[in-house]
């Protein structure tokens, strides 16, 4: 196989028109570059150049090959100085899976990444439950993930903060300005969540080790829907405080005894400048507990 410094030398060898000249152009002994020509000269099995008198002439094989060693060069440059700026984390493209109750978190820092890194590509998914997005990073289509902590994962994984988990009725329900239990969720029609999202199993886990039958009368992939459908009077929810949002009515409780979930960020590679350095903007970004917090729906 042809190597870079071969097709580097036969270029310098058109360009110079001699063996010295292109020698020292590229500060290498004349016998090493002859070397490097003669193995070319293999490769291709046709001469490069003829030597004359008082210098050499190139072949037109010689002078093909140069042209296409040319593109070749300022590609390997290119390649180097891609992989630089990426390493350096000023070119590139992050993929980044999140809850999509984080994305509001995840937006100042996003903001922040377009204006100071304007050659990073960055791709954002939602995603519904912890274990699918730490599936994709297993599988290679995601590079970082943020969102509650996985049920298991062997993956790089680091503290981010944690929220509460709360309960959503409507304006002028019996739980306003209440504690609530899991036995008191018991008495209400209760908006639960779809198999696909996270919460689903662990709501039905909770209400276990409560010995508590839940009745659901409708079902929602979207904790922002089902703060919104319980607001709205169809029943009562619960939902991780950073699903809630400003617009329409509705009152926010807390549990007890209260509830309150990790939030992590996963990284697919620790070494990879552009994912550690997004993991760590999302530390300085403060706790995700302080999001949400009381804000009625």
């Amino acid at each position: 196989m042809t190597t870079l410094r071969a097709l580097e030398c036969l270029v310098a060898l058109v360009d110079a028109g001699s063996v010295t000249a292109a020698a020292a152009s590229l500060q290498m002994s004349q016998p090493a570059l002859s070397h490097q020509i003669a193995a070319l000269e293999r490769e291709l099995e046709t001469p490069v150049m003829h030597r004359l008198g008082r210098g050499i002439r190139v072949t037109a094989a010689g002078l093909a090959a140069a042209e296409e060693a040319r593109k070749a060069l300022r590609a390997a440059a290119d390649a180097v100085h891609i992989g630089r700026q990426v390493g350096a984390g000023e070119h590139g493209r992050l993929r980044i899976a999140c809850a999509e109750t984080m994305t509001a978190w995840l937006l100042p820092v996003l903001r922040q990444w377009r204006i100071r890194r304007p050659e990073v590509t960055l791709e954002l998914a939602e995603h519904s439950s912890a274990d699918r997005m730490v599936a994709a990073i297993a599988a290679g289509t995601v590079d970082l993930a943020v969102g509650p902590r996985p049920t298991a994962t062997d993956e790089h994984l680091e503290l981010l903060g944690e929220e509460e988990i709360v309960v959503v009725a409507p304006e002028g329900h019996a739980f306003a300005g209440a504690a609530v239990t899991m036995a008191d969720l018991a008495t209400q029609p209760f908006v639960h969540y779809t198999r696909d999202n996270g919460l689903s199993a662990w709501i039905d886990q909770l209400a276990a080790h409560h010995r508590v039958q839940l009745k659901p009368v409708l079902r929602t992939r979207s904790p922002r829907t089902a703060a919104q459908l319980a607001a709205a009077g169809i029943g009562v929810a619960i939902v991780p405080s950073s699903a809630l949002t400003s617009r329409g009515s509705g009152v926010v409780c807390r549990l007890t005894p209260p509830i309150r979930r990790d939030i992590v960020v996963v990284v697919a590679s620790p070494s990879d400048t552009l994912a550690a350095r997004f993991a760590a903007d999302l530390r300085q970004r403060g706790r995700p507990t302080e999001q949400g917090q009381g804000v009625p729906v």
